[in-house]
């Protein structure tokens, strides 16, 4: 009898793990971890190509990030600003950040934050319009089945 040993599916604090800021004057920006200074801090930097969303490199604690599931593989530990600029480009970080559902969720609930009252309205007028046809629908189904 043999036993199987499986990693965890919880993120790890690991060199190359791309983080989301949650507070702080980068609150919304990716940054990469560069090294690991001890069980609550970490160095980051966040070499992104858009100029608005560069983060210098620092140490943060981790309860001002969180991690998410992008990783840069092989970022070789305190490498440099170019040698992490190349990785972050060549792992196409900002691209798959952008494509999670994670990030997708965050855009549509700013979009939805940003709306007037009369936009609410009309929003909610359509998903009772959407909804009535998946009941006819579903009725309809359900009356032929039967």
């Amino acid at each position: 009898m043999s036993a199987s040993v499986t990693t965890s599916a919880w993120r790890n604090v690991e060199v190359g793990r791309v983080v989301l800021f949650s507070t702080g004057p980068f609150t919304g920006r990716l940054a990469a971890i560069v090294e690991i200074i001890d069980h609550k801090r970490v160095l980051i930097e966040g070499p992104s190509s858009k100029p608005e969303a560069v983060v210098p490199r620092h140490a943060i604690s981790l309860s001002h990030v969180s991690l998410t599931p992008v990783v840069i593989e092989k970022l070789p530990r305190a490498s440099g600003h170019g040698a992490l600029k190349a990785a972050w480009e060549k792992a196409g970080v900002e691209k798959s950040w952008e494509n999670s559902a994670w990030a997708q969720n965050r855009e549509r609930s700013s979009k939805r934050k940003q709306l007037s009252d009369f936009e609410r309205f009309k929003v909610m007028r359509l998903r009772k319009q959407a909804r009535f046809e998946v009941r006819k629908t579903v009725a309809a189904a359900r009356t032929a089945k039967a």
